[in-house]
């Protein structure tokens, strides 16, 4: 075990020279297709490009989490990039506008984003049948919306969930994510249509989960209910439950098992 951490760490440093000068864009250079009430939430990608040399044509679209009402963009988004540049992996962060009473926003800055990534496949050496989507708690509830419901050039190859809020039911969610989201008496067909482990299919893409099993802030269940789903729908998928870290660790070094969860990520995208 002391080899393998040694050797992630030894990785980790050496990737850190291989991401190059992030490029920023506004995702909605035009205007959002639906507003959500704020002019100053601008919804954004920072995309960060491997070298050319050790591109693989993979890309991942990032959803920081927050709840539906902020972002933690920096250790669920930015200070992943020397990870997957290092990988050949180009990852683009998405910056997505909070709902405020419009649920369909979040969904269609993701998607928009997806179809922003296949538009310059040809200029950032990207290929369109590789492109997946990452998403942490509140983004993980998003990346999962797009895995199982998006549709087109906006459907992802691949997800990668941690610690994600999937369900929308009382007792089961996350509630300030669910009330952000939906509002605090959402209609049942709408809780049904954003509990996104009804809605998987065969065509679902292939998953990734990782989760803490003390988790106080999403309870681990909703991880469990949408691997049982994947499973029953034949969709290959990888769950790792680790025994503590609670909630919101992402790439911070300071959660137990971080060395390890980066050798299993980084195994399983080698797997296809």
């Amino acid at each position: 075990m002391k080899k393998q951490v040694l050797t992630c760490l030894m990785m980790l440093i050496a990737t850190m020279a291989m991401a190059q000068k992030p490029i920023e864009m506004n995702l909605w250079p035009n205007g959002p297709k639906t507003s959500n009430g704020d002019p100053n939430d601008m919804a954004k990608v920072t995309i960060y490009l491997p070298n050319e040399k050790k591109a693989t044509g993979r890309a991942i679209v990032c959803c920081p989490g927050g709840g539906y009402s902020h972002l933690a963009m920096q250790h669920e988004g930015f200070d992943w990039a020397p990870f997957f540049n290092g990988q050949g992996i180009a990852l683009i962060v998405l910056k997505y506008r909070m709902p405020h009473g419009n649920y369909t926003v979040p969904a269609e800055d993701a998607e928009e984003a997806m179809r922003l990534v296949r538009q310059h496949a040809e200029e950032w050496h990207i290929n369109t049948k590789d492109v997946g989507i990452m998403g942490f708690s509140a983004g993980g509830h998003l990346a999962s919306t797009v895995a199982t419901h998006a549709t087109g050039d906006a459907a992802p190859n691949f997800q990668i969930l941690f610690y994600p809020v999937i369900s929308m039911e009382q007792g089961t969610t996350h509630q300030g994510s669910r009330d952000n989201l939906l509002g605090k008496n959402p209609k049942r067909k709408l809780v049904n249509e954003y509990c996104n482990e009804q809605h998987i299919t065969k065509h679902t893409p292939r998953a990734f989960l990782a989760l803490a099993h003390d988790d106080r802030a999403v309870p681990p269940i909703n991880s469990i209910n949408y691997y049982e789903e994947l499973y029953a729908n034949k969709v290959p998928a990888a769950m790792y439950v680790y025994p503590s870290g609670g909630h919101g660790f992402g790439i911070r070094q300071s959660f137990a098992y971080h060395f390890e969860m980066m050798l299993e990520l980084k195994a399983w995208l080698r797997s296809f």
